[in-house]
């Protein structure tokens, strides 16, 4: 299974909809995850003209009430046997920052910690893959069997106006493996 991965859309204080890169970069996924700051549903109906869409947003209640794509704050996935965490703003116990390239999790979170049961109280259940957003930093780390995705943004990377990256997550029953994708080499 094919998945997208994207966050952070800025709709529309940066365009209408996401820039037209992200329908060539997702090209043949299966569905997209996209984890908040999406603000309008226009977004959501873009993307949805690739493949199905599920959502995280911080404040869903305010413009989200009624679509079932979006739900507030976190949500579990469960993909090919795996459990997707999906959140928009990713606060792990134990750690005094965000995860982003500059600040990963092995180098910032407790050594001796577990961190599998740290975001299974994030979650409330076990997962294997979180994806999260918020930093507009792309980032991809696996610890302690855990794939850490953050896609960046399409439009706001490092919270500069250009064009950014998404990601795409490729599962099977016994595999997953991700990467970060610039879209750039799309236009």
């Amino acid at each position: 299974m094919k998945v997208g991965i994207i966050s952070d859309t800025h709709n529309p204080s940066v365009g209408a909809e996401p820039p037209p890169e992200v329908a060539i970069a997702f090209q043949g996924v299966d569905l997209i995850l996209h984890a908040g700051d999406i603000y309008t549903p226009v977004c959501l109906d873009w993307l949805e003209t690739i493949a199905p869409v599920y959502a995280v947003e911080m404040w869903a209640d305010a413009h989200f009430k009624e679509d079932p794509r979006v739900v507030n704050k976190t949500r579990v996935l469960n993909f090919e046997g795996h459990a997707i965490g999906l959140t928009h703003d990713l606060l792990v116990p134990g750690m005094a920052q965000e995860i982003t390239e500059y600040s990963p999790l092995s180098k910032h979170f407790p050594p001796d910690a577990d961190f599998p049961a740290t975001l299974e109280t994030v979650f409330g259940a076990a997962v294997d893959i979180v994806v999260f957003g918020h930093t507009h930093y792309a980032v991809i780390e696996e610890y302690q069997g855990i794939l850490m995705l953050n896609p960046g943004s399409p439009s706001l990377p490092r919270q500069l106006r250009r064009l950014g990256q998404v990601a795409v997550l490729e599962l099977e029953a016994d595999h997953k493996s991700a990467e970060i994708l610039e879209l750039s080499t799309f236009s």
